[in-house]
């Protein structure tokens, strides 16, 4: 537990000194070089976490998880963005092109947020696109009476 009555041991210092280290830890990662990675495929995704501040109308979260030739999945990158906009998108792909990422994926899975799409097809024009069956399905079902939508997740599930 990292808070409340069992959250022993976590003094007001060792908390600045977690902070400071996760801090620093997250800018060597963010800074990293890219020259030598390869991935075959992409998620991204941009998440919205709901928590709402004075400046934070908009904020999200946008993330790439990337899978090498071998198998191995990785975080690619971890980046602010507004809306999951184009250019929000389109500085994250830039910063991993100019820390040496030579080329993007040969395929990116992401949802029907034309952002990441637009950005994409700029930054990395061989990459082909593929829309996330998760958000698909959501989509369809959304667009379904409720009495129907059960049968129909069954149906698409079994696709």
């Amino acid at each position: 537990m990292l808070l409340g009555d069992d959250a022993k041991g976590l003094s007001a210092n060792v908390v600045s000194r977690l902070k400071a280290q996760w801090a620093d830890e997250h800018a060597s990662w963010s800074r990293r070089d890219l020259s030598t990675s390869r991935y075959v495929y992409w998620w991204v995704d941009g998440i919205h976490t709901g928590l709402r501040s004075e400046n934070s109308d908009g904020q999200c979260l946008l993330v790439i998880i990337g899978v090498r030739p071998d198998g191995r999945k990785e975080r690619v990158a971890v980046g602010d963005g507004y809306r999951e906009s184009k250019a929000s998108w389109q500085e994250l792909l830039l910063d991993l092109k100019a820390r040496g990422l030579q080329a993007g994926p040969l395929l990116a899975v992401g949802d029907g947020a034309m952002g990441f799409w637009a950005a994409i097809e700029e930054v990395f024009p061989a990459t082909r696109g593929q829309r996330c069956w998760f958000h698909k399905m959501g989509n369809v079902l959304n667009a379904l009476p409720k009495s129907q939508q059960g049968r129909a997740k069954a149906d698409l599930q079994a696709i």
